[in-house]
C-alpha cells in the first residue's frame, strides 16, 4: 500500500465543502507504560470527547499494542538474505511497495491513510519522546510511504508536496518543567523550537499541517485532571479550524539548492524560528 502519488484531502468529485460537513476520521497515537497514569486518562478523555462530536478515532496505544519500536532488516525484506547489506531507506522502500512489510507496520499505515488528523500524545522524556514512540515513525513512515519521489512525475514529495497533504496534526504532551521553562526565555527551550524535529522535521515534512503543540507543565504536581482534560478538550474542538504553524514551503523560494534559508528572507538572522514565515510564541502564531 502506498499514499504516492500525492492525494490531497479533498480530492473528490464534491469538493472540499462537502467534506468539511462530516466526521472525521483521528488516529489518536499514545506512548506511555502505565494504563493508570495521567497520559492515560487524558487519552481516553480526550478520544471520548472526539467520539461525543461525532468523529471516527482509531487508537493505537503502542504500550498496550506490545509495539516493537526496533527497525531491523527484515523490515526491509532481508530475514531470508543476511550476507546483504542492509539499506534502510531503499529497502524499507522496495518492501512497502511489494507489500512485503510486517503486517503491524502495514496496519499503522492504513490507519494513518484512512485519519484526517493524527494527535500523537506522549510524556517528555529527555526532552525528547519516549523509545516505543520513536520507534512508530522509524518503521511506519518509510520512504515510499510517508516521503519520496512521485515515480511519475519525479515530484519530491515534502513538505507542502508531502504525501500527508490535508491532514491535520496536534502534539499533545505532559512534562514536568514549569510553564515558564518551555517559554521564549525558559532554561529548556521554547516548546516549538524544543519538539522542531517531531512537528517540522517528521510531521511538517511528510505534508502535515502542524498546530501549535498542547502542553501540560508540572505534570507530576498535578492533583486534579479535569481543568487539564477540559483544555486538551478545548483544542481538539479546534482540530480542523485551527490554524497550524506557518512553517515555510521547501519548494517556492524560500530555500536555496542546498536547503538553506534564502539570503533576502530575514536576512543575518539565524536559530530554528526562521523557518516560520510569521512570528511565533507560546503557541500564538502573530
Amino acid at each position: 500500500m502506498s499514499v504516492l502519488p500525492l492525494m490531497r484531502l479533498g480530492d473528490h468529485s464534491g469538493g472540499m465543502n462537502d467534506i468539511e460537513t462530516l466526521p472525521r476520521t483521528v488516529l489518536w497515537l499514545s506512548a506511555h507504560p502505565e494504563p493508570r497514569s495521567l497520559t492515560a486518562e487524558l487519552r481516553t478523555r480526550g478520544v471520548e470527547h472526539l467520539r461525543a462530536r461525532g468523529h471516527r478515532v482509531l487508537d493505537s496505544d503502542l504500550y498496550t499494542m506490545g509495539w516493537d519500536p526496533v527497525l531491523r532488516a527484515a523490515d526491509g525484506g532481508l530475514s531470508d538474505a543476511p550476507d546483504r547489506r542492509f539499506r534502510v531507506s531503499e529497502d524499507t522502500r522496495a518492501a512497502h511497495l511489494a507489500g512485503r512489510q510486517d503486517p503491524a507496520v502495514a496496519r499503522e499505515q492504513e490507519k494513518l491513510v484512512a485519519a484526517d488528523a493524527l494527535v500523537v500524545q506522549f510524556p517528555l522524556w529527555w526532552y525528547g519522546m519516549p523509545a516505543i514512540l520513536k520507534g512508530w515513525f522509524d518503521r511506519v513512515l518509510v520512504s515510499g510511504f510517508a516521503f519520496g519521489t512521485d515515480p511519475s512525475t519525479g515530484r519530491r514529495l515534502r513538505f507542502e508536496q508531502g504525501p500527508f497533504l490535508g491532514k491535520r496534526a496536534l502534539v499533545a504532551l505532559t512534562l514536568g518543567d514549569r510553564p515558564a521553562a518551555i517559554g521564549p526565555r525558559g532554561k529548556s527551550g521554547e516548546l516549538t523550537e524544543l519538539l522542531f524535529g517531531l512537528l517540522h522535521g517528521s510531521l511538517a515534512y511528510t505534508g502535515f499541517d502542524v498546530l501549535p503543540p498542547w502542553s501540560l507543565p508540572s505534570a507530576d504536581r498535578l492533583e486534579d485532571a479535569d481543568p487539564a482534560a477540559e483544555d486538551l478538550g478545548a483544542r481538539l474542538d479546534g482540530l480542523f479550524e485551527e490554524a497550524p504553524l506557518p512553517y515555510r514551503p521547501q519548494f517556492t523560494g524560500d530555500y536555496t539548492e542546498q536547503w538553506e534559508l534564502a539570503p533576502h528572507v530575514r536576512p543575518g538572522e539565524t536559530g530554528l524560528s526562521i523557518h516560520l514565515d510569521a512570528p511565533h510564541r507560546g503557541g500564538d502564531v502573530a
